[in-house]
């Protein structure tokens, strides 16, 4: 059963778009709340403080990836971007300031509620695996969805989390990019590789002291990736 306190805020300039992805979510039971532009969607966003965010890109005003970037300022809310075909390049923008996943127009309303649903439940540390991992000075803590590289907090993304978990809980073996995406959003879609790709760079930034050297998240070339536990 959904909680119906989760509350999720859409923002589409698209009218059609709005009320279609409302009517579906609040009969997957979640509470919705509604912006057509970006000033409405920041000043719902800090009033309402929704537990998930569904946002355009090409909005009117203050555009997708600045909202994007606003939100991540303050908040590793789960961040569903949803893009034309033909917006590739802001797709992968959009990936590097920290969004979750996208989806493609047109879409299906009920993939989004998929989407939706599985992103929270990995949010929630639902996961049925062992709660905290520590290879030396790094600790995640499944339960609490945090993690610390000698003492300092590393703010991840969800998606960024569940994908760093993935790795950690097993050392040496090597995960293909399809098989991570399937752990850290649930279902494969056009543009993976890219996809997993920006997250692997964003984890690298956030946690390696040098990111082109990486200690603990090797590149397997033409295969995928591996966490060192050494």
């Amino acid at each position: 059963m959904v909680d119906s306190s989760r509350k999720i805020l859409v923002v589409d300039d698209e009218p059609q778009i709005v009320k279609v992805l409302k009517g579906y979510l609040e009969n997957a039971g979640y509470t919705i709340f509604c912006a057509m532009d970006g000033k409405t969607a920041l000043d719902l966003f800090r009033r309402e403080k929704p537990d998930f965010v569904i946002l355009d890109l090409n909005l009117p005003g203050i555009d997708g990836l600045d909202i994007c970037r606003t939100i991540r300022d303050t908040s590793n809310v789960p961040i569903l971007m949803l893009t034309a075909r033909s917006e590739e390049a802001d797709r992968i923008v959009g990936l590097e300031l920290g969004a979750d996943d996208y989806i493609v127009k047109p879409f299906s309303p009920r993939e989004i509620v998929v989407r939706v649903k599985t992103i929270l439940r990995r949010t929630s540390g639902d996961t049925g695996l062992t709660k905290t991992i520590q290879v030396g000075g790094l600790y995640i803590n499944i339960d609490t969805h945090t993690v610390q590289l000698d003492d300092r907090p590393i703010e991840l993304t969800p998606s960024e989390f569940e994908i760093l978990v993935t790795l950690a809980q097993h050392p040496r073996r090597v995960f293909s990019r399809a098989q991570l995406l399937d752990a850290a959003l649930g279902e494969s879609f056009e543009g993976y590789e890219r996809t997993i790709d920006t997250h692997i760079k964003n984890i690298r930034n956030k946690l390696e002291p040098d990111p082109k050297n990486p200690r603990f998240i090797q590149t397997v070339f033409g295969v995928g990736y591996k966490f060192e536990a050494d």
